[in-house]
């Protein structure tokens, strides 16, 4: 199973990591940590050389009832960024985290790789068609409502089947319009509850009927620090645990916080497999 991110095959037989850097002052975990060029360039080095294959760059908090920030603001806090880590490292694979097509189409334009959209065009209707012109992998993620409302007592008769089925009417429209390399991402925590989110992550291996590559974001999420009535900051042991258990039932990319820790999953899930 691969992927072609600008002209280079991604080989997805053993699982890659992708690491988080959040631009934006309010992200549940890391908001404003990387606020100045010095900070963003060692974090990225540090992901790159811990094993990332892709760096997901976001500049809209997504987190439950996050403020709501203009496209302009969006392109003001992330095309710098794209500009500069393009220059400082030529090689690298930029995922970027938007729902907006103006945003997507620029990022890509200044050397980005791939489009990681939360709504799968849901927010914004011209997102499919763009990321077809664009030609480059697509990461659909299942979310039901906004970052704004998604948490207010979110209803499923069976999630995992409403996801599946979800993703069935999302592949056939991004199909429809040439799109080539579609990930598909399951929306731990978003629009979804503690149960909703375990049992997910219980049944992830029917996911894998769909036949494409499967994204996980579990990285210091509330499912976890919930359940261990503990805070992100201390949440990267259950990290480990569930980000384990998602290589098992057939994730090929995790999106994580914490490159290295990830990394470690997946040697020894590698090892073990074969």
């Amino acid at each position: 199973m691969t992927i072609n991110c600008k002209g280079k095959l991604i080989d997805l037989t053993t699982p890659k990591v992708m690491g988080i850097l959040n631009l934006t002052p309010d992200s549940f975990y890391d908001g404003g940590k990387y606020a100045n060029a010095k900070d963003i360039f060692q974090q990225v080095e540090k992901m790159l050389n811990d094993g990332a294959t892709f760096i997901d760059v976001g500049a809209y908090s997504s987190r439950p009832g996050a403020k709501h920030i203009s496209e302009e603001e969006e392109l003001q806090r992330i095309i710098p960024v794209v500009q500069k880590l393009i220059a400082k490292f030529p090689n690298i694979l930029l995922s970027i985290d938007t729902f907006r097509s103006g945003v997507a189409k620029q990022c890509v334009e200044y050397g980005a790789a791939i489009i990681n959209d939360i709504s799968t065009g849901e927010m914004d209707s011209e997102m499919i068609p763009t990321v077809a012109k664009l030609n480059v992998p697509y990461i659909m993620m299942h979310m039901k409502g906004t970052p704004q409302n998604m948490q207010k007592k979110p209803t499923y008769s069976n999630i995992t089947q409403e996801v599946l089925y979800y993703f069935s009417e999302k592949i056939t429209l991004a199909r429809s319009y040439g799109i080539n390399d579609i990930i598909i991402d399951p929306g731990f925590g978003f629009g979804k509850n503690n149960e909703h989110n375990f049992q997910l992550l219980n049944e992830l291996e029917l996911f894998k009927n769909i036949d494409l590559p499967v994204l996980v974001g579990l990285s210091r999420k509330s499912m976890i620090y919930n359940t261990l009535n503990s805070e992100p900051k201390n949440s990267l042991n259950g990290t480990t645990t569930l980000n384990t258990i998602s290589l098992y039932k057939g994730a090929q990319i995790l999106r994580v916080h914490d490159v290295k820790e990830a990394m470690e999953c997946v040697a020894l899930i590698d090892e073990l497999m074969s």
